[in-house]
């Protein structure tokens, strides 16, 4: 059963864009995970862009983005320096991590989702995309977020 709003995040470990292993529980907290596809894909490209035009928002939050897709850390390497993205990517390449999130596609590929999670490990917010064309821009999440925070759970 996927994890979703309320229920805590279990750490994981995956290997960052720098060949590092990263875990959850070194992570900053409050964290936005971004679940997508494939690097250098036309949609994920667009999206993670859009994070990165409008990474002052989710920074003026408090939110640390990262990035997570099947692709090994080399391809992220590129992918990070060709776009100029100001975060994280980590890889799941069994899609093990995804699937915990309910993102882990039919055929063994990712969902492209969102899931923030709190300083308490709590996930606040969960969105996951039923097609891949679709994805939660950056107005939205920070929309979202800044209700959470309104609210206290931020």
């Amino acid at each position: 059963m996927a994890l979703t709003t309320g229920d805590i995040a279990p750490d994981f470990q995956l290997t960052s864009d720098d060949g590092k292993q990263t875990r959850l529980s070194d992570m900053e907290r409050p964290l936005l995970l971004v679940f997508y596809p494939g690097d250098d894909t036309p949609v994920c490209t667009a999206q993670l862009c859009d994070y990165r035009d409008n990474i002052s928002a989710f920074q003026g939050l408090g939110v640390t983005v990262v990035g997570i897709s099947k692709d090994e850390a080399s391809s992220h390497q590129a992918f990070k320096a060709k776009h100029k993205l100001p975060f994280t990517l980590l890889t799941d390449e069994d899609c093990k991590v995804a699937e915990k999130f309910g993102a882990r596609a039919l055929l063994g590929g990712m969902k492209r989702a969102v899931v923030l999670i709190g300083k308490d490990n709590a996930i606040l917010y969960s969105h996951v995309e039923s097609v891949a064309l679709f994805k939660r821009t950056a107005e939205e999440l920070s929309e979202a977020m800044e209700g959470l925070k309104k609210e206290g759970k931020l």
